[in-house]
């Protein structure tokens, strides 16, 4: 049995501000972007892992939610309280550089982390943390 990750999901508020930092900051490229009963969901992804897909989605993309529910998800992603994705890249430091530049909100600057990685992180628009790690260099 072959089993890998095809997709996975970053809740975002605001789709044309997600593609600002996530294709012309992070060099994702666009695969999918599509609307569905009110709602839109972008696939992005590495052009390294074209089998591996980003979908942005809102908060909470269920049509059959509750005002209730969406506000609550929509509130714990403005406070960064969702999870966060964790991205390698081969230049830790250059990509801190690349997307500080840009304007990226810096939760923490590269460091050598016990764990064995290079690590670095930011929130992007709408709030959600994301690493880049970088396997330490012996």
């Amino acid at each position: 049995m072959n089993i890998k990750l095809s997709q996975c999901f970053i809740a975002v508020d605001d789709h044309d501000k997600a593609l600002a930092f996530y294709r012309d900051v992070l060099g994702l490229e666009v695969r999918n972007d599509v609307g569905f009963e009110g709602m839109r969901w972008v696939t992005v992804g590495a052009p390294s892992q074209p089998d591996v897909e980003i979908v942005l989605e809102p908060p909470l993309a269920d049509p059959n939610a509750s005002p209730a529910d969406k506000k609550a998800m929509a509130e714990l992603l403005a406070k960064g309280l969702l999870r966060g994705v964790i991205f390698s890249t081969d230049d830790c430091d250059a990509t801190f550089e690349r997307i500080r530049a840009a304007g990226g909100e810096v939760l923490q600057e590269p460091i050598d982390q016990p764990y064995g990685v290079r690590d670095c992180a930011f929130r992007d628009p709408s709030g959600t943390m994301l690493r880049f790690s970088q396997p330490r260099r012996q």
